[in-house]
């Protein structure tokens, strides 16, 4: 369970009528502004969240549409009921701190117990325009794509494509399967000290494809992220493009 100590905090938020006839079921808009709105307080374990009347009042809805919303939230793990106390946050969100050194592991140390990596799929590509621009090969350079999926505490955070230089990381695949940590693979081929020379961070909608990997809803926001890394002198040694989950990490820049 990722940790907080800050046990004392409730969620207090702007509440607006949801929109009819929009598509997504009202249950569906609530829950998901309610993730929105978790995830932008930074609430710690053990928050409380407004009671379903107050919720229904601030929605417009009637308190049998709330009550849909925050069980779908207390199976997905996010909220607690407590039985005639109220309902409470049962797990705040990771804070993701993008600079200099991005490490998955070093990021999370502190805030979950179990920290894992999965490889989805690895396959050869040759660099096309953007690729090589970005990495500084010649076009049509052998690289590997690999996908991969990064978790704390058994939860999807992020699903993410690297791309590296073939002749650089012969042994991808087996590294990976051997350490389940790109900065280790990098520390066995001897860069270890790579940096990130870039990222460029947007918001999208979560695609069926995203959906099932990171265990969300499809349409749900995502935060998306592009990267270039590199060596000490500038060298590009990876490029990469992230998806993550919204409601499971705050990034800090």
């Amino acid at each position: 369970m990722f940790h907080d100590k800050r046990m004392t905090d409730q969620l207090d938020f702007e509440g607006r009528p949801v929109k009819r006839r929009a598509g997504i079921a009202v249950w569906k808009q609530i829950a998901e502004t309610l993730r929105i709105e978790l995830t932008r307080a930074g609430l710690g374990e053990g928050a409380r969240i407004p009671t379903e009347q107050v919720l229904a009042e601030k929605f417009s809805v009637n308190r049998h549409t709330v009550r849909r919303a925050i069980s779908v939230l207390i199976e997905e793990g996010l909220l607690r009921s407590d039985q005639g106390r109220g309902t409470f946050v049962a797990k705040s969100p990771i804070a993701y701190k993008i600079g200099p050194r991005t490490r998955f592991t070093e990021n999370l140390r502190d805030q979950a117990e179990t920290i894992s990596g999965r490889l989805l799929g690895i396959r050869e590509v040759e660099a096309d325009d953007l690729l090589a621009a970005e990495l500084q090969v010649a076009i049509g350079t052998v690289l590997f794509e690999m996908q991969t999926l990064s978790l704390a505490d058994g939860v999807p955070l992020i699903t993410g494509t690297g791309y590296f230089e073939k002749s650089k990381f012969p042994t991808l695949e087996a590294d990976y399967l051997e350490t389940r940590s790109i900065t280790k693979v990098m520390q066995k081929m001897g860069y270890g000290n790579y940096r990130r020379g870039e990222t460029r961070i947007t918001a999208v909608h979560c695609s069926k494809e995203h959906a099932a990997i990171l265990e969300i809803e499809a349409g749900s926001p995502m935060i998306a992220t592009y990267s270039v890394d590199v060596l000490e002198d500038g060298t590009p040694i990876q490029v990469g493009r992230s998806y993550m989950a919204s409601e499971r990490i705050q990034l800090t820049v």
